[in-house]
């Protein structure tokens, strides 16, 4: 069997690997352009899977499996891999602990003014009137509520917020107060104080927040989007935060990657 990885792994791993599976031939590269003519060889792919298209694909004839190292599979061509016989897996969960930890990150930088301190420090400036919140007793929505939005709500337990989530069945989850049904947003949005998204990127979850859905939630909202840039229409979130429709929003992922230098979520101060 032979293994090709496209995705940069350390020297250490590619030892771990060669010496427990000395049966296989592995083959190490950093891009699939480094990797050549090795792919049409492979049995196994390695990759992130970003820049894999159909055609990629059909040159690879050896190839019966592509393992992604990332949760998300959405730039991969699924239709084609839906109608070939090459398997796709990837490694949901994996993400769940750092991404839960950027999560709170996020809502303590908010709630702690931590930025606008950053700033008063960086200036040399003191200002008691600095405003400071707490989590505790506030409401968190999260809005996909799979492996990394239950270690999200595990945490969110121990601050004290009360916690509402969505997924696809509404299902009730040990870890939310109430669980609510995408169809449901409207009245969901609402209920919150700070709201994460974690959804793939689909056909469904396309702007899943846009203009309506921003328009129910509070003034006082801080909206973080960790899912992907497509969830949510940015012009309308930009719009909103310049006129203080909801308090900020914290944004890990965009439309466009990277950030366009013109774009006018720059300017904001939250």
């Amino acid at each position: 069997m032979k293994i090709v990885f496209t995705a940069k792994i350390s020297e250490r791993h590619q030892e771990v690997l060669r010496s427990q599976f000395d049966q296989v031939s592995f083959s190490f590269f950093t891009s699939k352009e480094e990797a050549g003519v090795e792919l049409e060889l492979a049995d196994v792919l390695v990759t992130y899977g970003e820049d894999l298209t159909e055609g990629h694909l059909k040159q690879y004839k050896n190839l019966k499996w592509i393992q992604v190292l990332t949760a998300g599979v959405d730039k991969m061509p699924l239709s084609y891999l839906d109608e070939s016989s090459i398997l796709l897996t990837n490694v949901k969960g994996i993400h769940k602990i750092p991404m839960a930890e950027y999560t709170f990150a996020a809502m303590l930088q908010v709630a702690r003014s931590l930025n606008e301190t950053f700033q008063k420090q960086q200036r040399k400036t003191w200002d008691p009137r600095i405003r400071v919140d707490e989590l505790h007793d506030k409401s968190l929505g999260i809005i996909g509520v799979g492996a990394i939005g239950e270690e999200i709500a595990k945490r969110a337990q121990i601050f004290g917020m009360k916690v509402l989530g969505v997924t696809r069945s509404g299902r009730e989850n040990p870890y939310c107060e109430m669980m609510y049904k995408p169809e449901q947003l409207h009245q969901f949005l609402p209920l919150c104080d700070y709201i994460v998204a974690i959804v793939p990127s689909t056909r469904e979850t396309y702007r899943l927040i846009g203009q309506s859905e921003l328009a129910c939630m509070k003034s006082t909202a801080v909206f973080i989007n960790i899912a992907r840039g497509s969830v949510v229409d940015e012009e309308a979130l930009a719009n909103h935060l310049k006129e203080g429709k909801i308090k900020g929003a914290v944004l890990d992922v965009f439309t466009e990657e990277p950030l366009s230098e013109r774009a006018p979520l720059w300017e904001l101060n939250n």
